[in-house]
């Protein structure tokens, strides 16, 4: 069963296209990385998915029905970014205490512990938090409240190494005991990679990839030597990454389809065959410069 199905899903403000015919599903209990640069449409989706805009064509559906405005969809899905609007107010521990009167399958157990592991004292009130608390302090209604769909946005904003971590070993000890389906969207990719399943990458509006993260690092790898070589052995294949170094020696990301001969043919004629990290490839497929910053001292 399908959570959440896009299809030709594009949202306008004003003459600014956020998302261009976007078609991908995601099913449940999955955890999902939506990745991609600044300005790629990653928070516009999650606001559409979540019911908070309404797209502007296409198709959206979140347990089947259109999430805008509806109270199924609310009910049954939190999300947590930097801007939760929390009561000014409450205090923390009692806005933990309230939130069982708005998700049916809140913990309050598991939210009393992960409040005291990160020490927060019970009187602040959520506006006088840290940057760090504060996504803490997210982290921990998101985890609780257990819902069927789970909206983390940059939810690590703030958050140093260690707490990060944490937020990473919970998020998982959690979705293993109570699986449900998950959208992560972060910058870190390298270090929420292994928690993931699958990755959608957005790129200006539009999907690049939707793959599972298994597949994704084995998508592309990387070929390093004398350019002629480099350039017979990759000649009308699809490349997403050429760099230069020194006078005559060329890097290339290409797409993983080479036969184990033809690879040790690349090796035989002096090629250096590198993986390609999922999240290099990632910064690939949304670049518009195929050599990034080094196309700015071409003399092409």
């Amino acid at each position: 069963m399908n959570v959440i199905e896009c299809r030709e899903l594009s949202k306008h403000f004003g003459s600014t296209a956020a998302l261009r015919d976007l078609s991908f599903s995601i099913g449940e209990n999955t955890i999902t990385g939506l990745v991609g640069p600044n300005g790629a449409g990653k928070t516009t989706l999650l606001k559409i998915v979540a019911g908070y805009l309404k797209k502007t064509s296409g198709e959206v559906k979140v347990f089947s029905i259109a999430p805008f405005n509806s109270l199924r969809v609310s009910a049954n899905a939190v999300f947590v970014d930097d801007n939760m609007a929390l009561p000014g107010t409450l205090s923390i521990l009692e806005i933990l205490e309230a939130a069982g009167l708005f998700y049916p399958c809140w913990d309050h157990r598991l939210a009393r512990r992960l409040f005291e592991y990160f020490s927060f004292n019970p009187r602040a009130l959520h506006k006088n938090l840290s940057k760090g608390q504060k996504s803490t302090f997210n982290m921990i209604l998101g985890l609780s409240a257990r819902c069927a769909l789970t909206i983390f946005d940059e939810p690590t904003i703030g958050m140093d190494a260690a707490v990060r971590k944490d937020f990473y070993r919970a998020l998982l000890q959690d979705y293993l005991q109570h699986p449900r389906t998950i959208i992560f969207s972060s910058h870190l990719l390298t270090e929420v990679e292994d928690i993931l399943e699958e990755i959608l990458l957005l790129g200006e509006g539009q999907k690049r990839l939707h793959l599972p993260v298994s597949e994704l690092r084995e998508f592309a790898l990387g070929l390093r030597g004398p350019t002629g070589t480099v350039e017979r052995f990759t000649a009308g294949r699809e490349i997403y990454r050429r760099e230069r170094f020194g006078r005559d020696k060329t890097f290339v990301a290409v797409r993983s389809s080479f036969s184990e001969a033809a690879l040790q043919e690349a090796r035989t004629a002096g090629l250096e065959v590198l993986p390609v990290s999922a999240e290099d490839l990632c910064v690939y497929l949304t670049s518009r410069n195929k050599g990034g910053i080094d196309d700015v001292f071409s003399e092409d």
